[in-house]
């Protein structure tokens, strides 16, 4: 399972950002393992984010998206893609990523 996180900074220690659309970064895990950050292109700037977010992270193969908080038109985005995502605080983006790909039936 390829899980891309909303951070606000650029490793594992990041705390998970409240902006899905326009967090600064995004930390793709693929099995526990962080595989690549990116930094968002759609993080500041006009309108549309949330789709653009959504387009970039299905080009990265993406199976699940987390973040603090998901605009409406990105989950629309999303959900167009097949994309699966969960709300989630309280924890750093290494816990989440373990949490979610040790128990992947929470997901559905």
């Amino acid at each position: 399972m390829k899980i891309a996180i909303a951070s606000e900074g650029k490793d594992e220690k990041s705390k998970i950002s409240s902006r899905g659309g326009r967090a600064p970064y995004y930390l793709i895990f693929e099995d526990k393992n962080l595989v690549k950050v990116i930094k968002n292109p759609f993080a500041t700037g006009g309108g549309g984010a949330g789709y653009s977010v959504a387009y970039m992270l299905e080009n990265e193969k993406v199976d699940l998206v987390i973040a603090k908080k998901i605009g409406q038109n990105m989950k629309s985005a999303l959900q167009e893609r097949t994309i699966k995502f969960r709300e989630k605080s309280g924890e750093g983006s290494i816990e989440l990523n373990q949490a979610f790909s040790e128990d992947e039936d929470t997901v559905d």
